[in-house]
């Protein structure tokens, strides 16, 4: 295993985005992104993506210059178009106009458009429930998901994120695929050579298989059946066609074959207690707490082991797998 610190993590992925020819923007907000996710030992999410990044690059299927556009559509709307580069820029580019809506309004809708996407949603609703705002985010990807007692993929693995603020602590957040696992997680199986556990996936024939790479070549499933079904169906739709934007089945015909990253749109929700409670706000959100406290029952809530994982790498840095860390040496090449 390689060992790293969070600095060197960062600026490792910031070099190889910079040596592909990644603006300076798109190369800072891509590996703050991806540094997040090593950080809390999210392994799909972090520098393993860079593969994948600099192979839709040179697909011709991301823009590495692109400067997004914010569009002020209505007075609790915001629309920001990526221009076909990666979501992380276009986030940071509406974020701040995105909040002071919600701050007038007591809601706000924000909009992404086109653009190219990779990352974790809790990262964005981090920076969310830090200004004290409650949120949702949700995105489709390509189509790799069977619906509920079909065979052929048809949804993306369509994560929903929420994010509640909590005062002197950490945020209360749960991110999660509405397939039965994030894709990635079984693109490391693969290279690692492991099985992957019952109901992640079927394979080609629609048989259930526990190789990794017969479900890669087949579909995956979603959680829970139908339940997840629906949900995943739902983001299709207000994350695509409510805001202008590509279905998981759009984004990979019009991927044709290239193996790219998925490009669609994302649509985030944020709301503001204040706006909602006004005098009352610090009242009402402190009802949340016994809240929580009861969920744990000897158990965690949501994030608790990304936040235990963040405290670990902050003293002790991130450890990559060997082979992962030659691949992304090689990028340098």
């Amino acid at each position: 295993m390689a060992q790293l610190s969070l600095d060197d993590t960062r600026a490792l992925a910031h070099t190889i985005l910079r040596h592909h020819g990644f603006s300076e923007d798109q190369a800072a907000a891509i590996a703050d992104t991806m540094a997040a996710g090593q950080r809390d030992e999210c392994a799909s999410h972090g520098l393993y993506r860079l593969l994948g990044c600099i192979a839709t690059l040179k697909a011709g299927k991301a823009v590495a210059d692109a400067q997004p556009e914010t569009h002020d559509v209505a007075p609790a709307l915001l629309k920001v178009d990526a221009k076909g580069g990666f979501s992380p820029l276009a986030f940071r580019r509406g974020l701040s106009p995105a909040l002071e809506k919600a701050r007038q309004n007591g809601l706000a809708a924000f909009a992404i458009n086109h653009c190219v996407h990779f990352s974790a949603l809790w990262v964005e609703i981090e920076e969310i429930t830090a200004a004290g705002m409650v949120a949702l985010a949700c995105t489709p990807s390509h189509a790799w998901v069977a619906p509920a007692g079909g065979s052929n993929p048809l949804f993306g693995t369509n994560p929903f994120a929420f994010g509640w603020p909590r005062a002197g602590q950490l945020p209360f957040v749960f991110d999660f695929a509405t397939s039965a696992i994030a894709r990635g997680e079984i693109e490391l199986h693969r290279r690692e050579g492991k099985p992957v556990p019952p109901g992640w996936g079927i394979d080609d024939k629609g048989q259930p298989t526990t190789d990794a790479a017969a479900i890669l070549a087949g579909a995956m499933l979603t959680f829970g059946g139908h339940k997840g079904s629906a949900l995943s169906a739902m983001i299709e739709l207000i994350a695509g066609p409510l805001i202008g934007d590509f279905t998981s089945a759009e984004s990979r015909a019009w991927d044709n074959g290239a193996g790219a990253l998925p490009y669609h749109g994302e649509l985030i929700i944020i709301l503001d207690p204040r706006r909602f409670l006004g005098a009352q706000a610090e009242e009402h959100l402190a009802r949340a707490e016994p809240l929580f406290a009861a969920m744990a029952q000897n158990g965690r809530l949501p994030s608790q082991r990304r936040y235990e994982a963040r405290q670990r790498s902050l003293a002790q840095g991130i450890t990559l797998p060997d082979a992962l860390y030659r691949d992304l040496l090689a990028l340098l090449d």
